[in-house]
């Protein structure tokens, strides 16, 4: 994604770039402070060519997460820790905000990748801060989507989600993965431990790319348990969540969540 390529605003837009490369990247957690950042948006109403993305999660209807999505540049994105956090993101100094300045609440769902070979107007290069979102959710923000590029203040906020938190398998009969989505409270997981119904023993998995995790090929055709441990400190036991008939490609919930 190159947000600068489809918008023309060169003087405004230099302007702004060197007041925010001049603030450092911010990693707040829920019920922290405003923070300053940039926002533009990525393709069109329908919000098609938001599903899929460096988070690893596919249909963002079918998997709860509907519009309300964003991608982020590198600074925020963390090289995908930052998958499933929420922010609220408000436009901020700009004859461009709606009246009455109404933020909306988004969930890290992709990444806005750097472009080295283009250093000058190019939003996602680090260290800016920046939020790539849904077209639905820019509109939101201000009187004309034709601005391009808008000023943003944002802050952290806890993930409020329907339902558990969910497991797909993936991967294959040599290879097993599981992506851990739907997940409230922080959102952003950063550990995952699996337990296989005939072992009965935790074993740590890595983290593959974005909130996909591998485990290891001995638990293929093995019930599994999950521990989930969130950017917060929080960890859940989902006991028994995936009986060992389980396909890749399958979806597991437990009612559980990360919620207070």
């Amino acid at each position: 994604m190159d947000p600068s390529a489809s918008y023309g605003f060169a003087a405004a837009a230099a302007a702004l770039l060197l007041l925010l490369a001049a603030t450092p990247a911010a990693t707040a957690h829920a019920g922290g402070g405003w923070e300053e950042a940039h926002a533009t948006f990525y393709g069109d109403e329908t919000g098609a060519e938001t599903m899929q993305g460096a988070c690893g999660y596919g249909n963002l209807f079918e998997q709860g997460y509907g519009l309300s999505t964003t991608a982020l540049s590198s600074a925020l994105f963390n090289d995908g820790w930052s998958c499933g956090a929420c922010y609220e993101v408000q436009c901020h100094d700009s004859s461009y905000c709606k009246p009455g300045g109404a933020p909306v609440t988004v969930t890290a769902t992709n990444s806005c990748p750097a472009n080295y070979s283009k250093p000058n107007d190019n939003w996602c290069n680090p260290p800016l801060r920046h939020f790539d979102l849904s077209k639905p959710m820019f509109l939101r923000l201000v009187t004309d989507f034709h601005v391009g590029i808008i000023p943003v203040r944002y802050r952290r906020v806890p993930c409020v989600k329907d339902g558990g938190v969910r497991f797909q398998m993936v991967g294959n009969r040599w290879w097993f993965a599981v992506l851990v989505y739907n997940v409230a409270g922080a959102g952003d997981v950063r550990a995952v431990a699996v337990k296989g119904s005939k072992d009965g023993r935790w074993t740590d998995m890595n983290r593959n790319w974005g909130q996909i995790w591998d485990g290891d090929s001995r638990l293929i055709g093995q019930g599994l348990s999950f521990r989930v441990t969130t950017s917060d400190g929080r960890a859940i036991v989902f006991d028994d969540v995936v009986p060992p008939t389980w396909t890749a490609g399958q979806n597991f919930v437990r009612k559980q969540q990360f919620v207070d």
